[in-house]
């Protein structure tokens, strides 16, 4: 039997406002249920495309549109900003925080799409010197790094000063963001830029892209791989395969390879785009209902995307392990709309759904102007233009909001077609903010003072107040099933 809300009408929590979250929370735009979305932004990312803004070709708010101005006009939708840091499967609490402020949400059915961050399998501290690109802050970062590493150059060449290890960018990792901003940085240097500095030959920049792998983007198969690294050779990339990144520090990174040989890389400018670990939202899953992880900290899941032994809770995208699903967009998208559909179903007493089936409607990526790779299948393999334009219309038809498409468009032109970058401009805060605030014990909470007692008196009366009102519609189940079984 469905739990109700004390109104009437059945809540939905989703949790991340991704590509999962977003699209399971507008799929339940004609449900006759209250969804909640909790997310620790406030907007929505398209995640493919933030090379494109740590690059200069868009802006951050062209691939990240508000959550509140999509969702505007759902009526059934509320949007809640903060990480969700627990949830409570059997009272069925989810448990959020921002700047030091706890919310309780309540669910009748739960929809995890939380995602997945950065992997440096092991060696956290790589991020201080390499920070990974998975969101908004890691793009504007990168971009401050890699325009900045320019500027430096600039001052260092004008004082008579060897500026080569400034010029050195270094991308660790040979799948699609790797190969992708490998690419962008090489044509930024030798394309974009080469005529706006006195002292400096951008053109001698050097663009290292380093991954322990055999072979550019493994995915693709052997014969896209072999033309990824051709173009990415053509543009100037030196591609290092084989070589396995053994420490990173502020002047540089040290990579072993296969024959055991190893080299020194000096850079001032790396960027990581190796490995996914999912959200660790899956360990506190997997601790409650005994589901099973892998190594990624993927979640085991029911063939219909529930978490075994909750069947209201649904697992989507990035943070499942269920028949080798890839971590891509397409998988949390059809799986949000799945989940929602079973919620529905559910509703109207309809049978449950056959187990999620993903469609593979294929993988691309682009290495520079003109040229990008693409598979579709198990048999179609393109490359070169065609690739590339497949991929423009493509991404274009999945950016959220017509402003934006056009916005897009407008950019590439420039970008593509000319040879100008709108989006150069940089600040120390981007570069220095996210170390900054590592160094302070709470993070951002420690510059924000409250009155933390009262605070936690208002917390306490709110979890109460959820555990009373469960009990409540626990009895009334309770009482109704007896009603029915005298009936």
């Amino acid at each position: 039997m469905n739990q109700q809300s004390s109104s009437g009408r059945h809540k939905v929590v989703v949790i991340g406002s991704g590509f999962g979250g977003l699209f399971g929370t507008k799929a339940l735009r004609k449900a006759p249920v209250d969804v909640t979305m909790v997310a620790k932004t406030t907007h929505h990312l398209f995640q493919p495309l933030l090379y494109q803004v740590a690059t200069g070709i868009l802006s951050q708010g062209e691939i990240a549109p508000p959550t509140r101005e999509v969702l505007a006009k759902q009526k059934n939708a509320t949007v809640l900003l903060g990480e969700v840091t627990d949830i409570d499967l059997d009272k069925r609490i989810v448990t959020s925080h921002v700047l030091g402020l706890e919310t309780l949400t309540p669910y009748d059915s739960l929809i995890v799409a939380a995602g997945a961050g950065q992997s440096y399998f092991g060696n956290d501290h790589f991020a201080e010197f390499a920070p990974g690109m998975k969101s908004i802050d890691d793009a504007l970062e990168l971009r401050g790094r890699i325009f900045g590493a320019f500027e430096l150059a600039e001052i260092a060449a004008a004082r008579g000063e060897k500026v080569q290890d400034l010029l050195t960018f270094v991308v660790v990792g040979a799948g699609p963001t790797g190969v992708e901003m490998a690419g962008q940085i090489a044509e930024l240097a030798h394309r974009t830029l080469r005529t706006d500095f006195r002292h400096i030959n951008t053109e001698k920049a050097r663009v290292v892209l380093v991954d322990a792998a055999p072979q550019v983007l493994p995915p693709f198969g052997e014969k896209l791989g072999a033309s990824a690294k051709a173009s990415l050779e053509k543009l100037g990339v030196e591609v290092k395969l084989g070589a396995m990144v053994t420490s990173v520090d502020q002047d540089g990174l040290d990579v072993k390879y296969k024959d055991g040989s190893t080299e020194r890389i000096n850079s001032t400018a790396m960027i990581w785009a190796a490995g996914v670990q999912a959200n660790a939202l899956g360990k506190t899953l997997a601790e409650q209902s005994g589901a099973p992880l892998d190594r990624a900290g993927r979640i085991g899941v029911n063939p219909d995307l529930t978490l075994p032994g909750y069947p209201e809770v649904f697992v989507v995208g990035d943070m499942i392990s269920l028949n080798n699903l890839p971590g891509v967009a397409q998988v949390a998208i059809q799986g949000a709309k799945y989940a929602a559909k079973e919620i529905q179903g559910r509703l109207q007493g309809k049978a449950p759904q056959k187990p999620f089936k993903y469609f593979d409607k294929g993988s691309m990526a682009v290495i520079g102007r003109f040229r990008a790779v693409m598979m579709v299948g198990n048999k179609l393999r393109i490359s070169g233009i065609i690739a590339w334009l497949s991929w423009l219309a493509v991404h274009l038809m999945y950016l959220t909001g017509f402003k934006n498409r056009v916005t897009a468009l407008l950019r590439w032109f420039v970008s593509f077609v000319g040879r100008d970058r709108s989006e150069r401009t940089m600040t120390e805060q981007q570069v220095f903010a996210r170390r900054a605030l590592a160094r302070l014990e709470g993070g951002a909470r420690d510059l924000v003072s409250r009155d933390d007692s009262k605070a936690e008196e208002a917390l306490e009366a709110r979890r109460a107040e959820l555990e009373n009102q469960a009990a409540e519609e626990s009895r009334l189940t309770d009482a109704g099933e007896r009603g029915v079984a005298v009936g």
